[in-house]
């Protein structure tokens, strides 16, 4: 999974053609500590998405900008549009964000 290092990475992530997901994150987060423990497997249950992660901390006003209140969040890109978001609450275990990414 590519980790945005800067604004341009992730510009040229979520303009792709293919649905993308971005994963929001910070170092601190007990719960994307969580997240990280299954996302590997959530990831090779859906070969035909794109994957990247941004640590919310280091693109504060990308944060803003997608209204990524809490972590982790999951957001959906295809050209450039936001087409789904799932909230920090909603992103604890395996199945709620694999019925998430199913229902895309």
């Amino acid at each position: 999974m590519k980790q945005i290092t800067s604004e341009q990475e992730y510009k040229e992530q979520i303009e792709s053609g293919e649905l993308t997901v971005g994963i929001f994150t910070t170092t601190w987060c007990p719960d994307c500590k969580r997240l990280d423990m299954f996302i590997d497997e959530v990831i090779a249950a859906h070969p035909n998405l794109k994957w990247f992660t941004i640590d919310r901390d280091e693109f504060p006003e990308i944060s803003d900008e997608q209204n990524v209140m809490g972590i982790p969040s999951l957001l959906v890109f295809k050209n450039g549009e936001k087409l789904a978001h799932l909230h920090s609450a909603n992103a604890k275990t395996p199945e709620a964000v694999g019925e998430f990414l199913d229902s895309l």
